[in-house]
């Protein structure tokens, strides 16, 4: 039990933050290319583009990654407190 909320505690952070530096690598590639990222198309453009956060584009993955970690938070806490009980 306790591995499994670990897992949910630790993982989906991780896979955000993946995710999050894979798009800055293309946002960096295309600032150095001269150009202006658009980040609700997810393309480089030659004008400048609204900034849009990340939280609006895939609400979805960070919605979810925060409430399975949260998740994986109670299970390791129940996990916890079952071993010390037994």
């Amino acid at each position: 039990m306790i591995r499994l909320g670990l897992l949910l505690l630790i993982l989906p952070p991780l896979l955000m933050l993946g995710l999050y530096f894979w798009e800055l690598g293309d946002v960096r590639a295309c600032q150095l290319d001269g150009g202006h990222w658009d980040y609700a198309a997810g393309v480089c453009r030659d004008s400048a583009q609204a900034f849009t956060p990340w939280v609006e584009r895939a609400p979805l993955i960070v919605n979810g990654g925060m409430l399975a970690s949260v998740a994986g938070l109670i299970v390791c806490m129940i996990g916890l407190a079952r071993r010390r009980q037994g």
